[in-house]
């Protein structure tokens, strides 16, 4: 499922084309390259996005190393998210994939302009649908901050239970927090009532 996108998700003036390899809802995945370092590394500097998500800021080298990585590991699959218009909006990611034991874990991150309009959980959809239609998945497991409402929200409504609490398993900003551990198995995923990524 493959489709080309215009795009200035770069940063730059100049627009490039974008290869859609997954589709869900309102929005397309195209895979991560490294020419996306710098959008990346501007969604990681926004400081509620780095409160929510537990991160720090890191240099511009450091993030595109990170996604060089990244793109070399065969137990992940990262993706930009793309609405209608070709924009980036955010980034959603299919890592830590264990074929054998069928699990995998789940990371969504949306730029603060774009949040509130459905991307997200489409994004989150999508990749969902991945797992599961495409990849011999029966567990995905997501993990955010107790107190990150908007992503529990979002993990809910793509199916996700929260299971647990790791209590002050995350450090950041000189504060222990507690993380919410969430899942989603085959056969709720099955038990789903919306359309598949394949029907968009």
């Amino acid at each position: 499922m493959t489709e080309d996108i215009t795009s200035a998700g770069d940063g730059l003036d100049t627009e490039v084309e974008r290869e859609i390899s997954w589709r869900a809802g309102s929005v397309g995945l195209a895979a991560l390259d490294l020419g996306d370092a710098e959008l990346v590394h501007s969604w990681r500097s926004d400081p509620v996005t780095a409160h929510q998500m537990g991160i720090w800021p890191r240099s511009l080298t450091a993030v595109r190393e990170r996604i060089e990585r990244d793109i070399e590991d065969d137990d992940r699959d990262d993706f930009l998210i793309l609405p209608p218009d070709g924009m980036p909006v955010g980034y959603v990611a299919l890592t830590g994939q264990n074929m054998v034991n069928g699990t995998a874990e789940v990371e969504l991150m949306l730029a603060a302009e774009h949040r509130g309009l459905g991307h997200a959980t489409a994004a989150l959809d999508a990749v969902v649908d991945l797992a599961f239609g495409e990849l011999p998945m029966y567990r995905l497991t997501a993990e955010t901050h107790t107190d990150n409402a908007p992503a529990l929200a979002v993990l809910a409504r793509s199916g996700f239970t929260q299971e647990g609490i790791s209590r002050a398993a995350c450090l950041h900003r000189g504060s222990r927090h507690d993380l919410a551990v969430l899942s989603l198995l085959r056969p709720e995923w099955e038990a789903l009532s919306r359309p598949r990524a394949w029907d968009a």
